[in-house]
């Protein structure tokens, strides 16, 4: 359906009468029927301009062929062309023959008639003029005529006297300019005479005369007063714009002109003459109601055109009533007109809020798509940025997560989109409150609420136009539906569709017009309005971003900003489908809220499709939320723990609020338009999340193993740091004040510390909160990150122990084969050097652990223990007799070990070591046995000082 605003009114010339030139007449050429309906489709106002629809007219003497051809005729072809000379050639010959018809049937008349002229004219001119001697020759009885009788006489030639004088007399009278042409003779009397009567009669008959003349004059003024005053009565109540005292002014002229009617039709029908009081009286009457009327239909097309252009006219809109159209309504309907004002007034409305939202459409479009190909086209962010992002998450929380931080050109681009959805789609202010205000006085319209304060007119002539014809309500309808479609397909394309690659499609054909809303535009960013040149647009790159497929994303942005800017803009999508549901234009038809229900649905599939991506890019990134700087309440950790869960947390706040679109879901008409997310957006979420945390722990993974690679992947960027230099980290409640990010076993116990806190409370934490916001229970999922999470603890501390474990085997191995071990006393008073370097090795390990995680102390440490006992037995297997002394100095060395690790002893440290003592057993004679009993209270006192001897030092 197409809707069409007309205002009535004619053309008129500045003289007052109608313009004699066609407004409208068929193509010459024969290709159209209509050149005005051809000029109004190649959108030139023809109709507004009456000068430049002229020069298209061929009975216009300004016709203007090259311009016709060129406006008209721009896309004919050459054979069009010459088809249409063809035709006018034709219609030119038809002219033709009814010309040359015409003349030969009547040339005989035409020929006698001209010759009957000359001769009079020449005998006229010629009156009085001397004869000119020349031959007599008898005229052709064409030229022939009844007046050539007057130059011969029936008497005979005159005599030369006679002729002179009669000639002199006839020269006064000739039709010459010597004798005034024919007037000189009676000339001079005639002048004489009026001199002598304006002398006798002048002064008493032009005193009289002016004396009864001005007395009529003010008898006729005084008696018709207050038909003279109404005319400037009305032109000073428009000057003021006063319109209640021109209605009641327009009524009195109305009344005055009915009286005259009245007084003329009642002596048409008594046929009795009028008298000359009544004559005068419809004399001034008319020519008042003349005036008057002129004066009201300037007033009325004044206010016709400032009705439709109510919606953009600053004088109209300057003192901010809403009602300001009601009032030219009403002031049409006073007047009394042919055309509806409330009709004009609405089609008026739509036709202007059509053309807003197809300008507000086309430019956020183009602005939102220069922005991202400019920001396309720039390097990527270093990773300095990357991480100073998603370290932002962890000391935000709640409200204070609308700072997340962003790269500014990134921020600049969500805020022109969400200003740009918010100008569509806000309720107040945007396309959408202007539709739905219309269609609240479209509706009050149609059940006649507003119509109930109009005025019905003189004589409730208006009143006709207080009802709207249902063929007009069912316009309405459709007109407000349309409205409603074009702000939801312009979303819906926005977000659904890829970017596109010719913006040049959505530039106006047109340069703006002098009437296009201000409004129409998106609200300047920090003050300054967008501009763009529309030769130098950049091109849209394809690498093979994930972003790349979506016109709303902005290119490089991370999860964080996108979650909090695409859940703001759902909440708009969402509310403004709420509002568009619950109107009862779109209640009619179930396909209108299924329309707006996949609206909203694929508009937040789109969304989480855009923000699983980024996750998944940020994921890889987690890497970078490692400082190798202890965190301020966990000294045996860093901050990536902390860092890792407030990004995570701030990303699941935001996909749930994606999701479910919360917000939104207490307007009214929610409930049918914003439903539950699908199952295949949860899967994908789902999977999206435990594929972040696989991503993360592998990250941290690679942060211990390889961090000089990592180093210099940061040392790549020059312009800042990612992290905290290692010399310069410092601790509050350590003696140690530098963290040897440098150190590989550093790093490894550091990430070990890490991960024990991930696995023992941040990721059971982050999976409620899952299971939590989006009502899913990941049983196989947490079994599976529980495994992982074990084996990545498993592996790196088998690369942190490995070292130490071969190191402590390759000195319990050589110190018992060694050939020295065995004692030359009978009786041994000390452990063997092997004990104390396995010792002083533990020691050393012990300090590392406890200075860089001390919780991994007791596990380090009885870890270690075990192996050592392993690798005792196993040493003390490769001999094959033990002699009494060898049998008291292997219980020596390993009760020495046993008791000075005790703190670290663990079931299985101990079941080994008990093992070691059958090994031995097995390797011994009875008697070194029994002699071995003998000897345990001197060992124990001996043990005894080597443990005193050594407490200090251990």
């Amino acid at each position: 359906m197409s809707l069409r605003s007309s205002i009535p009114g004619t053309q008129r010339t500045r003289d007052g009468a109608d313009n004699l030139v066609q407004k409208d007449e068929p193509d010459p050429l024969g290709t159209s029927a209509s050149v005005v309906q051809v000029l109004r489709q190649r959108g030139l106002p023809v109709e507004q301009n009456l000068k430049l629809r002229n020069r298209f007219m061929l009975s216009s003497t300004t016709f203007s062929p090259t311009l016709f051809l060129s406006q008209v005729h721009n896309t004919a072809s050459t054979e069009a062309l010459l088809q249409g000379l063809d035709f006018l050639s034709r219609s030119i010959e038809k002219k033709s023959a009814s010309l040359k018809v015409l003349v030969e049937s009547n040339f005989e008349r035409f020929v006698r008639a001209k010759a009957t002229i000359d001769n009079v004219y020449t005998e006229m001119r010629n009156q009085g003029a001397e004869p000119e001697a020349r031959p007599v020759r008898k005229p052709h009885s064409r030229h022939t005529s009844k007046s050539s009788a007057h130059f011969r006489t029936a008497s005979g030639p005159l005599s030369p006297t006679q002729n002179k004088t009669s000639l002199g007399d006839k020269k006064k009278n000739a039709l010459t300019k010597d004798s005034e042409y024919g007037v000189q003779g009676i000339k001079a009397p005639l002048i004489e005479v009026a001199v002598k009567a304006e002398e006798v009669w002048g002064p008493a008959l032009g005193g009289r005369e002016r004396e009864e003349s001005l007395k009529a004059v003010l008898a006729t003024v005084e008696k018709y007063s207050g038909i003279f005053e109404v005319g400037a009565s009305i032109q000073g109540s428009i000057k003021r714009n006063d319109s209640e005292t021109l209605v009641k002014e327009y009524t009195r002229a109305r009344k005055y002109a009915i009286d005259a009617k009245a007084i003329a039709d009642s002596a048409v029908q008594n046929r009795s003459p009028l008298t000359d009081p009544q004559t005068h009286q419809i004399i001034v009457t008319a020519r008042m109601w003349s005036d008057v009327e002129d004066q009201i239909t300037l007033f009325k097309r004044d206010i016709w055109k400032k009705l439709a252009a109510a919606h953009t006219d600053k004088e109209v809109l300057n003192d901010n009533r809403p009602e300001a159209h009601l009032e030219l309504i009403g002031i049409l309907l006073e007047l009394g007109v042919d055309e509806n004002p409330i009709w004009i007034w609405l089609l008026s409305r739509y036709d202007y809020l059509r053309n807003k939202i197809i300008r507000t459409s086309e430019r956020y479009r183009v602005e939102v798509e220069v922005m991202r190909r400019r920001l396309a086209n720039e390097d990527r962010p270093s990773l300095r940025l990357a991480a100073t992002s998603l370290r932002s998450a962890a000391a935000q929380s709640g409200k204070e997560r609308a700072n997340i931080t962003d790269a500014p050109k990134i921020a600049e681009f969500w805020e022109q989109t969400h200003t740009a959805m918010n100008v569509m789609l806000s309720v107040q202010g945007g396309r959408l409150g202007e539709v739905i205000e219309f269609w609240e006085a479209a509706q009050s319209f149609i059940d006649g609420n507003v119509q109930k304060t109009l005025p019905v007119g003189i004589d409730g002539q208006s009143r006709r136009h207080h009802k709207l014809s249902s063929d007009e309500v069912v316009r309405l309808q459709h007109g407000a539906s349309e409205l409603l479609d074009l702000i939801r397909d312009s979303v819906f394309s926005f977000f659904a569709d890829p970017p596109i690659e010719d913006i040049s499609a959505l530039f106006s054909p047109v340069p703006p017009t002098p009437t296009t809303p201000s409004s129409a535009e998106l609200t300047p960013i920090n003050g300054k309005q967008f501009t763009f040149d529309p030769k130098d647009i950049p091109p849209s790159p394809k690498r093979g971003d994930a972003w790349e497929k979506f016109a709303f994303w902005s290119p490089y942005a991370n999860s964080l900003s996108g979650v909090h800017y695409l859940s703001g803009m759902l909440v708009l999508i969402g509310t403004a489908a709420s509002e568009m549901g619950s109107l009862s234009v779109m209640k009619q038809s179930n396909r209108q809220i299924e329309s707006l229900r996949n609206l909203v649905g694929s508009v937040r599939e789109r969304c989480v499709q855009a923000v699983c991506a980024a996750w998944n890019t940020d994921a890889e990134n987690c890497k970078t939320l490692e400082d190798w700087t202890r965190s301020p309440d966990r000294h045996d950790l860093t901050n990536m723990p902390t860092h890792f869960m407030g990004f995570e947390t701030a990303v699941l706040g935001g996909m749930q609020r994606i999701l479910y679109i919360s917000d939104a879901m207490n307007r009214s008409g929610s409930a049918e338009v914003v439903v539950s997310p699908s199952a295949k957006l949860l899967k994908m979420l789902r999977s999206q999340f435990v594929t972040s945390l696989y991503k993360a722990l592998s990250g941290m993974v690679e942060n211990a193993e390889k961090r000089q690679k990592w180093d210099e992947e940061f040392e790549e960027d020059d312009a800042d740091d990612l992290t905290i230099p290692a010399r310069s980290a410092t601790t509050t409640d350590f003696n140690v004040v530098t963290i040897e990010a440098t150190n590989r076993n550093v790093r490894i116990l550091l990430t070990l510390s890490n991960l024990q806190a991930l696995r023992s409370e941040i990721v059971p934490h982050l999976i409620t909160q899952f299971e939590s916001a989006f009502s899913i229970k990941l049983t196989e999922e947490s079994k599976t990150i529980r495994d992982v999470l074990s084996q990545i603890d498993a592996k790196l501390f088998q690369t942190y122990t490995s070292p130490a474990v071969n190191h402590l085997a390759s000195l319990v191995t050589n110190g018992i084969t060694d050939p020295t071990w065995v004692p030359q006393t009978a009786r041994p008073s000390d452990a063997k050097p092997y004990v104390y370097d396995v010792l002083l090795s533990l020691v050393l390990v012990h300090t590392e652990v406890s200075t860089t995680a001390s919780s991994l102390t007791g596990q380090v440490l009885s870890y270690l223990l075990e192996q050592l006992s392993l690798t005792l037995i196993s040493a003390f297997k490769e001999r094959d007799r033990y002699t009494l002394a060898g049998l008291m100095q292997a219980t020596l060395d390993v009760e020495f070990l046993a008791q000075t690790l005790n703190l670290y002893t663990t079931e299985k440290a101990a079941e080994t070591q008990s093992q070691i003592y059958l090994a031995l057993d097995e390797r011994t004679d009875n008697e070194a046995r029994m002699k071995l009993q003998g000897e345990l209270p001197e060992m124990r006192r001996i043990l005894k000082g080597l443990r005193e001897g050594t407490k200090g030092e251990l």
